[in-house]
């Protein structure tokens, strides 16, 4: 994936001044209608311009984006879920224009990795007056990642996770589909070459992780998937990370470990940390780019330092940024 020419911000268009909206209406359990009225009117009540618009098919949200870039927008705001900043991501690296996020989706784990507020109000406070900070993102196939991509039983998860069990359930039918899948996980033999090294091993699931945590609705603690989760957003690195659980015990373990930060001396769940990525499987296993599915393996990722700018809240911003 090559970023675009760069594009000067606050370059004179068509948007100028204003934010563009990007609305999934499949995102989350809102109503799309009652949604677009509540964060136009929150814009509208704090004097900001914008234009929204829906998104209509898989990818819109990166030609959208894009297109939104290329007009001057001074930012981009997307109203939906991981895998929709996903798209909105992959069409503005390169152009300089900042992302906002307002978190409608199942999980929102993008936004509450960078302390991005849930609520509506508070989230659009964000959009028109938060810290624009430097992010990296990872790229598979063309396409950016801002959380996480992986093959084997994640993939597996995503695509058992149905719309029409999220819109029943929520983040439960995250849980029910993990359930499930973990239940009949049949292991495979991963090839693993990460900034050159080789590694051959029999999991069940390799992760490529650009954020550090996972946040459930159901547990007190997050699920680390660095051993140092903080800012693993802004360290030019992809943490991989492969699940190699033998048993239902075994996968107790492994998010036992995950949840207090241990990633050493436990052949079940490996750490490392790379620019590049390939991962190829016998027999080959799904493949998952926040949470939409992206093929079979073999696959190949990079990671993109600071490839866009995320509008933060300011208290939340790194000190070097502000």
């Amino acid at each position: 994936m090559s970023p675009p020419p760069q594009t000067p911000r606050g370059a004179a268009g068509t948007g100028a001044g204003r934010t563009f909206i990007i609305l999934n209406p499949a995102a989350g359990q809102d109503d799309p209608a009652r949604l677009r009225r509540l964060v136009g009117g929150a814009f509208a009540a704090r004097l900001a311009s914008f234009e929204l618009a829906e998104t209509a098919f898989p990818g819109h949200a990166t030609e959208l984006a894009r297109d939104a870039a290329r007009l001057g927008y001074r930012a981009v705001c997307v109203v939906g879920g991981d895998g929709t900043i996903a798209e909105a991501a992959t069409g503005l690296v390169g152009t300089g224009v900042p992302l906002a996020i307002i978190p409608r989706g199942t999980a929102n784990q993008v936004a509450q990795n960078l302390q991005i507020p849930l609520a509506l109000e508070d989230a659009v406070d964000v959009a028109i007056g938060g810290e624009p900070v430097a992010i990296d993102l990872g790229s598979v196939r063309g396409r950016a990642f801002a959380l996480i991509a992986g093959a084997g039983l994640d993939a597996a998860v995503m695509a058992s996770a149905t719309r029409s069990l999220k819109e029943r359930w929520g983040f439960g039918a995250y849980i029910y589909a993990a359930a499930k899948e973990a239940l009949g996980a049949a292991p495979a033999d991963f090839h693993i070459i990460a900034d050159g090294r080789e590694f051959q091993v029999r999991a069940v699931s390799v992760m490529l992780a650009n954020v550090g945590e996972l946040f459930t609705a159901f547990l007190p603690v997050s699920l680390s998937l660095a051993p140092q989760p903080a800012r693993s957003w802004q360290d030019g690195l992809i943490d991989v990370i492969i699940l190699a659980p033998r048993n239902l015990a075994d996968f107790a373990a492994v998010l036992w470990n995950a949840a207090r930060h241990r990633f050493s001396g436990d052949d079940r769940l490996i750490h490392l940390q790379a620019r590049e990525v390939t991962i190829s499987a016998e027999p080959a296993v799904p493949v998952q780019i926040d949470g939409d599915p992206a093929g079979m393996t073999p696959v190949h990722a990079r990671v993109l330092p600071a490839a866009i700018e995320v509008l933060l809240p300011r208290d939340a911003a790194p000190e070097h940024e502000g």
